[in-house]
């Protein structure tokens, strides 16, 4: 063979194992631009690049040092701190707010017992000034014929018991004392006083209960044995009760008999010594002592009251 058929003979073999490329008539070119995909990609490649290395710049944490809990515990400590000091003074204010309501209402009830102390006094001054007349009347007047004024004066001296008692309204003062609501006084004086006022309010109890039983014991008797029942009828006329009855008489000009039951059997002397007993170291020492020392009491009582809570 000779040497131009052997070289034809290869190019014609490597002709056959080259790939062969269709390229048909209608196939679009591919435009330049398309060829920008690789620059993304390279793109995208360098901020993958560039994340690793920001990724890897970060240092690891390490562990927390004593000022790091010091300054949590400090935050903690405060918020907590702050949080009980904001409830303190919430509770504080409450419990002031229901002082002075309850110092408004305990104000009131002072002051109306005050009034009706002050009537009460005046009542037993009354019936003390009535049974000194009848002490000095049964001493050696004449129990047959007795004057308008020895009626009178047996009203108020002995019949009478209601007007001479006093019991002071203790709503207010009970309900402090049994509800622990006597804690909102901070007032030390107040406190003392409010304690002091209710031992006076026993003591007036206690010596009340001994008026009543030395009324049982020798009043009553006197009573049953020598007072006019029908005196007793002509004051209640009209539907009126005794009390209500006497007051008119005394007001008035009129004259209604008083007779005393079998006067020829009157003691003299044992009334006396009763009525004298019953006024002097009875009701009189009620008055001076133990009424008098709760109406000190109540003044003291209201003016701190005033004072500390700006009351009127």
């Amino acid at each position: 063979m000779s040497e131009e058929e052997n070289i034809e003979r290869l190019q014609t073999t490597n002709e056959e194992q080259q790939p062969r490329t269709i390229i048909t008539v209608d196939e679009t070119p591919i435009p330049e631009t398309e060829a920008e995909p690789l620059n993304d990609l390279n793109a995208l490649n360098d901020s993958t690049d560039n994340m690793e290395v920001h990724h890897h710049t970060h240092a690891p944490h390490g562990k927390k040092t004593w000022k790091d809990y010091f300054w949590e515990f400090l935050m903690l400590f405060l918020a907590v701190f702050c949080g009980f000091l904001a409830e303190y003074q919430l509770e504080h204010e409450i419990e002031k707010d229901r002082a002075k309501e309850l110092a408004k209402s305990f104000y009131r009830e002072l002051k109306n017992d005050s009034a009706t102390a002050v009537i009460k006094v005046q009542s037993r001054i009354k019936q003390e000034e009535a049974l000194k007349y009848l002490v000095r009347y049964f001493k050696d007047s004449s129990l047959t014929n007795v004057p308008r004024q020895f009626a009178l004066n047996f009203e108020y001296g002995i019949n009478f018991r209601t007007p001479a008692l006093f019991e002071p309204r203790t709503i207010i003062l009970e309900q402090l004392k049994n509800s622990g609501s006597l804690r909102y006084f901070k007032n030390d004086e107040l406190q003392a006083l409010i304690g002091d006022l209710t031992v006076a309010i026993k003591n007036i109890y206690d010596r009340q209960a001994l008026e009543s039983q030395n009324r049982l014991d020798y009043i009553n008797p006197i009573i049953i044995s020598y007072y006019d029942y029908d005196f007793d009828d002509q004051l209640k006329e009209g539907g009126q009760s005794v009390f209500e009855g006497i007051k008119k008489y005394e007001s008035g000009n009129d004259s209604i008999p008083f007779r005393i039951k079998k006067p020829e059997k009157v003691d003299r002397q044992n009334i006396v010594n009763i009525l004298s007993f019953y006024g002097a170291n009875v009701i009189s020492s009620t008055r001076v002592t133990f009424i008098k020392k709760y109406m000190d009491l109540n003044a003291e009582l209201l003016k701190e009251l005033r004072k500390e809570y700006h009351l009127e």
